[in-house]
């Protein structure tokens, strides 16, 4: 922190013990004026103010040591005992001190000579115990805001820690994320080997763009939608060269989606499973449609393939690509999200809706090369 920062601190620090210590004192030197007058002994108010003030700034020069003492000995295990006695003694010296300051200046507000045991005497019967008792109330206010502070900070420590936890989850997720794709991929690849070399000689080189691709965003949990469109549309083009004519994708991007922020390899795990379970098991062309949708501050992605669609007899199976995407997406926005699974309404078909906040980055949002 810079020296004048720190020091505007302190001054402000400071400034605000004398307020108030001053506010204390202004309430006892109401006191005293309204009981004066209320008992036949008024008192002017400059007068009842200069006394109550002449208390409480001795209460505020002493409680500086005893703020001092307050933090060095805490009132907390395991030295709670030890630390209780030295205050016990403190406490005593505390208002000894008073009664000598306020004493001195006693003799100083005094419109006769007065000596000192004079005016000291009066002291240690009227206010011994009340300064043993300002003493320990300054006590108790540096150890409530000590426990305080303490609280806070392992509040924040809690909640560093929960973040790390769940930034590990989603690392842990996609980790596992990328080698299901890369396999899965490589499978589709071994297939068209000793069929079409030519063709799995295109799809190797599209596998080095898409792993380049990964690996640039290997530690990010969310990119632009622009970004993992362009990431899938390679994808589209291994499998295009695997299925020839028998896949046929549209899209549909709504213009003001492509900026918004989606988790890293979303839609991949989709495709993937539209395309082997809607388009694989069939000798005909199959149809998926791709559309993103803006909706009331929510980002709405649907796949939608022209396969069998659910069957009451044999309910979804989520593979390691789907229950991925479905746990990273409650990591990164718990209930805000939803994936849905449904019959396309217009004939068969799968539907796999989801449903996310609708949020931009607010610095360097990751595009696509």
């Amino acid at each position: 922190m810079p020296l004048r920062a720190l020091n505007r601190n302190v001054w402000w620090k400071w400034s605000l013990i004398l307020l108030l210590w001053t506010l204390v004192g202004l309430s006892f030197a109401a006191q005293f004026y309204f009981s004066s007058a209320q008992f036949g002994h008024p008192v002017s108010w400059p007068r009842a103010v200069t006394f109550a003030l002449s208390d409480w700034y001795v209460f505020a020069l002493l409680s500086l040591p005893a703020l001092r003492l307050a933090r060095r000995f805490p009132l907390e295990p395991p030295v709670l005992w030890r630390n209780l006695s030295v205050h016990l003694v403190a406490s005593g010296a505390f208002s000894l001190a008073y009664m000598v300051l306020r004493a001195w200046i006693g003799q100083l507000e005094s419109d006769e000579p007065l000596g000192f045991a004079a005016a000291f005497s009066p002291l240690v019967v009227k206010t011994f115990h009340f300064n043993v008792l300002v003493y320990w109330v300054v006590v108790s206010l540096v150890s409530g805001l000590g426990y305080y502070h303490k609280f806070r900070e392992r509040e924040l420590r809690a909640a560093e820690l929960e973040k790390r936890l769940a930034e590990a989850r989603l690392q842990a997720l996609q980790m596992q994320l990328n080698p299901h794709f890369l396999f899965n991929t490589l499978n589709a690849i071994a297939t068209l080997l000793h069929r079409d070399a030519d063709a799995a000689d295109r799809m190797i080189v599209r596998l080095g763009e898409l792993l380049r691709l990964a690996l640039d965003t290997a530690n990010t949990q969310e990119v632009t939608l622009r970004h993992e469109l362009d990431f899938l549309s390679r994808y589209l083009e291994i499998e295009q060269t695997r299925f020839g004519n028998r896949l046929e994708v549209t899209t549909d991007i709504g213009p003001d989606t492509l900026d918004a922020l989606v988790p890293n390899l979303i839609l991949q795990p989709i495709m993937e499973n539209a395309i082997r379970h809607g388009i694989q098991p069939h000798a005909t062309a199959g149809r998926i449609a791709l559309r993103t949708r803006r909706e009331a501050g929510c980002l709405r992605l649907t796949v939608q393939d022209n396969g069998d669609g659910l069957s009451a007899q044999h309910p979804p199976r989520e593979g390691v690509g789907l229950t991925n995407t479905r746990e990273r997406l409650r990591q990164l926005y718990g209930p805000a999200q939803h994936l849905r699974f449904c019959n396309a309404p217009e004939g068969p078909g799968l539907t796999v809706e989801i449903e996310l906040p609708f949020h931009r980055a607010a610095l360097n949002p990751i595009t696509s090369p």
